[in-house]
């Protein structure tokens, strides 16, 4: 990604997305399957002691920012895509419907929209084929770009939010101006690496600001409302860090 643009009056260049919990909300019910898989996948393939297995996956998953990156640290030697395929290949897709509101609201901005979330390339796909958003965005940051395959600290070693290495990696790789940047997350440890990697942050699924967020959104469709400096001059952003209010999902 070597694009780089300046967009006449606007206060941002780029608005970055995380994806999971993110463009979609927690109810969706995937974020519950997917830990409960990943539980799975411990039992069954790193035969971890299955009265183990549920504390030891929060732990490593609030640690290490993934419980995946927790079990490289601890030694576990396992297959990256077996991994990804194993947890997100059999989860509730269905459960995500075309937003068709989310959609008007991202075409309707002139900034460049990327993807940074810690997920594999599939999962993303799946997840935005089926949220009906797979042609609103640039491109993609996730698992295989900030590890890929031939790096040698692969084994022992996961990049992933909520360092902010892999938030300034992020920034590099995408070619961003932190200071126009704005960065949309549901995780208040990644907002907070945000903020220290100097983006504009968001607080995605909560109506009240977290430290490091300069707004919050009850839901990720209440974008105009709270920051209309992404759409306005920014001469005419009242920048006041706006709280919204919580909407339905567009299904």
């Amino acid at each position: 990604m070597d694009v780089t643009s300046t967009f006449k009056g606007a206060k941002y260049d780029c608005l970055l997305f995380d994806l999971d919990d993110t463009l979609y909300p927690l109810s969706s019910g995937i974020n519950f399957a997917c830990r409960k898989k990943i539980e799975e996948f411990m039992l069954k393939f790193l035969h971890i002691d299955e009265t183990e297995v549920p504390t030891m996956c929060l732990d490593l998953y609030k640690e290490y920012g993934t419980t995946m990156a927790g079990l490289k640290v601890l030694g576990y030697e396992f297959d990256n895509d077996e991994f990804h395929e194993f947890v997100h290949g059999s989860l509730p897709y269905e459960t995500l419907k075309p937003d068709i509101l989310l959609r008007n609201l991202l075409l309707s901005t002139p900034q460049r929209k990327i993807i940074f979330t810690n997920s594999d390339r599939a999962h993303v796909a799946r997840a935005l084929k089926k949220l009906g958003l797979e042609d609103c965005f640039e491109g993609v940051i996730c698992f295989e770009t900030l590890n890929p395959p031939n790096d040698p600290m692969l084994k022992s070693r996961i990049l992933c939010k909520p360092s902010v290495e892999a938030v300034e990696a992020a920034v590099k790789i995408a070619n961003l101006d932190p200071k126009r940047t704005i960065f949309f997350d549901d995780s208040i440890r990644n907002i907070a690496s945000g903020k220290a990697a100097r983006l504009h942050t968001v607080i995605v699924g909560r109506s009240e600001l977290v430290e490091g967020a300069d707004y919050a959104l009850g839901s990720i469709h209440n974008m105009k409302e709270a920051i209309p400096g992404i759409w306005e001059p920014e001469a005419k952003e009242q920048h006041d860090h706006v709280l919204a209010v919580e909407t339905a999902v567009l299904a």
